[in-house]
């Protein structure tokens, strides 16, 4: 019975399942690119292809915020979970989070932040959720 209940756990690794992988992507000092919301919803819409995940609508991506903290928000739903970014204008550093109970490789994620935005930095770490 308990391996038809957790049967929805896809990603197996070292024969444990786990619900999904979580990748936190952290860059900093990102190009121009970062400032601007057509270049984010297009990143969130060619993240989602070259990860093969499914899209669910259309991103939403906003700018908002005062001060010191004034920068764009986006969320992607995908059909397995969603991807959320959070960026600072002043900074130009960007903070992402790709969930999903379908495994995809975190290599590419890191590949195309680059891409898209060049930081100066970045750190990503990865997670498996139980």
């Amino acid at each position: 019975m308990l391996a038809t209940l957790d049967g929805y756990k896809r990603i197996v690794v070292d024969g444990v399942r786990h619900y999904g992988k979580h990748q936190i992507v952290n860059a900093a000092r990102c190009n121009e690119r970062l400032l601007d919301k057509a270049a984010i919803a297009q990143f969130m819409t060619d993240l989602v292809d070259r990860i093969d995940m499914v899209a669910f609508g259309d991103p939403i991506v906003e700018r908002f915020g005062e001060g010191i903290e004034v920068g764009i928000s986006a969320v992607q739903l995908i059909q397995t979970s969603a991807i959320v970014i959070h960026t600072n204008d002043n900074a130009r550093d960007l903070y992402l989070d790709v969930f999903s109970c379908k495994d995809f490789d975190a290599d590419t994620v890191s590949a195309i932040v680059n891409e898209y935005f060049a930081p100066e930095s970045a750190e990503t770490q990865v997670f498996l959720r139980k």
